[in-house]
């Protein structure tokens, strides 16, 4: 079972890396396999929960991760998975909470990073960076994969408080250390378009769309093929990206009704739909939020 939960992480972890929603569905598969053959075991009500989660379906893993405690798996790596949880369906005080009794436990990167990736979620811009910081300090592994996550996430803190050259710098520094690294990839082309570089951005993103299933890159190159006036090729990649957006919406509800509503009221050209999409989502995170807090910590 734990060889079966490894595999299950290191397929959300290619599916993160890559952009490759066919690893979370296919680790999703795996879990729910794990949990039939073996419904009394923790480690796999662990890894169902993380696949739920990567799903947003935020009620039924926080059910896996009652279940997982029951079942006499470890308290810290229950609580981490219920942060993200938390943070996920917009209970950021009850997030904070176990963010923080963690950076008093054990103060490491894992601990660290996580808590500046809450900060800068939450628009605390020089607190995020100060523990940015000095989550890499503490880093003591080899593999550059969780450090290119941190940069990641680094780059989308100041892209978010509009400083396109910090945020390329931190993009350019995740994708130096995986270069397949398809997230930072796509922000990269983000903000080389921005600061007016349309060329280099469209060939950043033209493989995105061969090696990753993940429908957001075709919306992107078909936008930008637009405005540099490739009216046809831009039309192809749109109708693309709208058949995968509605094959993902009709598949995976919670995840992807927020991305294809704001496909649908931009690119995708029908405004009606991304209202009706985003009305459907408010109402899912809405609910879902109401049935997480119960299950939270208090926030005082």
């Amino acid at each position: 079972m734990v060889e079966r939960a490894l595999l299950v992480n290191l397929l959300l972890l290619r599916g993160q890396l890559l952009g490759r929603i066919k690893d979370y569905e296919f680790a999703a598969e795996l879990a729910e396999t794990m949990v039939r053959h073996a419904p009394g075991d923790g480690t796999a009500r662990l890894a169902r929960a993380r696949t739920r989660a990567t799903f947003h379906r935020f009620t039924e893993a926080a059910a896996d991760l009652d279940a997982g405690e029951r079942r006499g798996v470890d308290r810290a790596a229950l609580d981490a998975e219920r942060a993200t949880i938390l943070q996920g369906a917009g209970c950021h005080a009850e997030a904070r909470v176990l963010r923080r009794d963690a950076e008093k436990r054990c103060p490491d990167f894992a601990t660290l990073g996580a808590l500046a990736v809450m900060e800068a979620e939450q628009g605390r811009a020089t607190k995020a960076e100060r523990l940015f910081t000095e989550a890499r300090d503490r880093y003591r592994g080899v593999s550059p994969f969780p450090v290119a996550e941190l940069d990641f996430r680094r780059g989308l803190l100041w892209l978010k408080e509009g400083d396109l050259l910090a945020a390329r710098a931190w993009f350019d520094a995740a994708v130096g250390r995986v270069p397949a690294f398809a997230p930072a990839l796509g922000h990269l082309a983000e903000v080389d378009a921005a600061l007016g570089v349309r060329d280099t951005a469209i060939a950043r993103l033209r493989p995105l769309t061969v090696t990753s299933d993940d429908p957001e890159y075709a919306a992107v190159l078909a936008g930008m093929l637009n405005d540099a006036g490739q009216l046809q090729e831009a039309d192809q990649w749109r109708i693309s990206a709208a058949a995968r957006y509605d094959e993902l919406v009709s598949r995976h509800p919670e995840a992807f009704l927020d991305h294809a509503a704001e496909f649908w009221l931009n690119m995708g050209g029908d405004r009606r739909k991304g209202r009706q999409l985003a009305l459907l989502s408010s109402i899912s995170r809405a609910t879902g939020a109401s049935d997480l807090l119960h299950r939270a910590p208090p926030s005082n």
